[in-house]
């Protein structure tokens, strides 16, 4: 039999004024659940979630929470006030019979020590402390809206293991979609003020929600005849009983009230980046670039070449210099030894995700334009501001909303509309992903893939990454970077881990498993050395790898035997050379993992 639910929400409904923002939403959690709940910006999600954290009192609806049961919500904007440290912050969410030693154990986790003072907080800090406050108390229900924004690869990858082992019944909100996939069991839909439930996970939602909208399409396309049927019978029937003719008459207005009230899907957004004249092949070459702050390396001894059209991700944890390497390589910072060159004719387009650049007391409209004008230059084309404004989702009446009154997703995209309206051929994208919805999330992947200039994304998200670029650039302390061809997936298969925590690896062991590893070694079974998954795979796909980069090497070398191609084409033989160096380097690193891993496979089975 099934446990009573620990919380229900039945028929919630709410409006600030215009169009319901909530009309009849639903929600259970039962002990144990994992639940995404996903919609668009602007839907109401994280209205929803306050509702079920009892922060907002509805409009209309129940909400039913079982006597005795512990409810922690995820505040966006904690509050710090009273608190001396970020370890007494914390403190302050225990109750009663909670470990005390959780508090301190999950701020050293997230990267932080306890003493911090909570008035000097970054974004990113001040999201750990409000999620270890939230997970101290090991509560029975965990609300979480958007925990992994502002965290880096490692404290991401570290939450996402520790929300594994948690008891707590969850609901989530993110634009992570690895970080859904992962945790998720169940998807709650908020769409046009009401919810719909998938009893699966999040991996199935896209699909689901898309056949949805196909049926929502045939029977609005039923209804449509069948209004246009009555008409016709309106006009053309015969009228021999008239009571019979006014029933008709009035289900042919009831038809047309069903068609007015309809809500549609809220429309997609049109993303489209304005492109300047092609740039050079070469676009960007570092050669032995180093660049250090108070003696210590943030960028050292790097080189490197980006072409035309190449997609480039920087990943690292927070403090490893991702800004400082892209400043780097676009020219705005100098380095202390080594050169950066530009390649010829590239025109930098950047978006800056610190939303302190955008003046909370500017309107949307003169955010675009600048000020003084109702239009904006898109492409060196001029565009009515109101009509660039619809192509990102935001209504006739927002051109006059202060941006300090927008919600975060909607910030993001105003950044968005305002980086892609300027004319460009290298787009620098530093966290794109913040708070937009997943919707967005594909049609910005889209509108990457047939952008004909150069990327360099900056990104926690592995999805998104995976998705968009096809090498990454990867932190290994010290100011070493290293490149490794593909995406974020790629990234790990070949390096055999992911990104570590800046100074060393993300802690991801629970309480219980320190506990445990604090033992005596005599006390413990000795553990047995195995080749991991990631190993395993690299040996068993290195070998058609290297057969492949071997065929590749000898067609490079066959086209470079004809004689005459210097002669006819200087610019081919130029590529195949430099093309055929990329592939033996290549073939020479696959070759030295392959033997590594053999070796060490024999010593083990030895």
């Amino acid at each position: 039999m099934a446990a009573p639910p620990l919380l229900t929400l039945q028929g919630i409904a709410l409006t600030f004024g215009g169009t319901p923002l909530l009309a009849g939403a639903d929600l259970s959690l039962a002990p144990g659940d994992r639940t995404c709940l996903v919609g668009r910006n602007g839907s109401g999600k994280s209205t929803l979630l306050k509702v079920a954290a009892g922060l907002i009192e509805p409009d209309k609806g129940v909400r039913f929470l079982q006597p005795g049961t512990t409810v922690r919500y995820l505040a966006q904007e904690p509050d710090f006030s009273g608190h001396a440290t970020t370890l007494s912050f914390v403190e302050a969410g225990l109750g009663p019979g909670d470990e005390a030693y959780r508090a301190r154990y999950l701020l050293e986790s997230l990267g932080m020590t306890g003493e911090e003072d909570p008035s000097r907080l970054s974004g990113g800090e001040s999201r750990r402390a409000a999620l270890a406050q939230a997970l101290a108390p090991e509560p029975d229900i965990l609300l979480l809206d958007e925990p992994t924004n502002h965290l880096d690869l490692p404290a991401i990858e570290w939450l996402e293991a520790e929300l594994k082992g948690s008891r707590s019944a969850l609901v989530l909100i993110s634009h992570d979609r690895r970080f859904l996939e992962a945790l998720s069991r169940a998807t709650v839909w908020l769409d046009r003020g009401t919810t719909r439930r998938l009893e699966q996970g999040f991996s199935a939602f896209e699909g689901w929600r898309d056949q949805v909208f196909e049926e929502e399409e045939r029977d609005r396309h039923k209804l449509d005849r069948k209004i246009a049927a009555e008409e016709d019978w309106l006009r053309y029937g015969v009228t021999a009983r008239r009571k019979r003719n006014v029933k008709r008459l009035a289900g042919l207005h009831d038809l047309r009230r069903q068609a007015r009230e309809h809500r549609g899907p809220v429309g997609a957004a049109t993303l489209t980046v304005s492109e300047a004249e092609a740039s050079g092949s070469l676009v960007v070459e570092a050669r032995d670039v180093s660049k250090a702050y108070d003696d210590r390396p943030i960028v050292r001894d790097l080189s490197l070449r980006i072409a035309r059209r190449d997609r480039l991700g920087i990943v690292g944890a927070n403090g490893t210099g991702k800004t400082t390497l892209v400043n780097l390589l676009t020219g705005r910072l100098e380095p202390d030894s080594g050169e950066v060159r530009i390649g010829a004719n590239v025109t930098l387009n950047l978006l800056d995700q610190r939303r302190s650049a955008l003046d909370p007391e500017r309107t949307v409209a003169e955010v675009l334009t600048g000020g003084g004008s109702d239009s904006v230059q898109v492409g060196g084309q001029s565009r009515h501001v109101v009509g660039y404004m619809k192509d990102f989702l935001f209504s006739p009446e927002q051109a006059r909303t202060p941006v300090g009154v927008l919600s975060g997703g909607e910030r993001n995209r105003l950044l968005l509309a305002r980086a892609l309206a300027e004319a460009g051929n290298l787009l620098v994208l530093d966290e794109p992903t913040n708070d937009l919805d997943l919707e967005t999330l594909d049609l910005l992947q889209e509108m990457l893939g047939d952008y004909a200039g150069t990327l360099i994304l900056v990104s926690h998200d592995r999805d998104f990454l995976d998705r968009v670029v096809d090498t990454v650039l990867v932190s290994e302390g010290e100011g070493r970077w290293v490149a490794y061809a593909g995406g974020y997936s790629d990234m790990v298969a070949q390096r055999g881990a992911g990104v570590q925590a800046r100074g060393g690896p993300a802690r991801t062991t629970r309480p219980d498993a320190a506990k445990d590893a604090a033992k005596p070694a005599a006390s413990r079974p000795a553990a047995k050395r195995r080749l991991g998954f990631n190993e395993q795979h690299e040996l068993k796909t290195l070998p058609a790898r290297i057969a492949a980069l071997e065929g590749n090497r000898g067609k490079l070398r066959a086209a470079l035997d004809d004689p005459t191609l210097y002669a006819r084409d200087p610019a081919r033989f130029e590529a195949i050379s430099r093309t055929l160096a990329t592939t033996e380097t290549d073939l020479a690193a696959a070759e030295e993992r392959w033997l590594a891993l053999e070796m060490l496979r024999e010593e083990l089975e030895g």
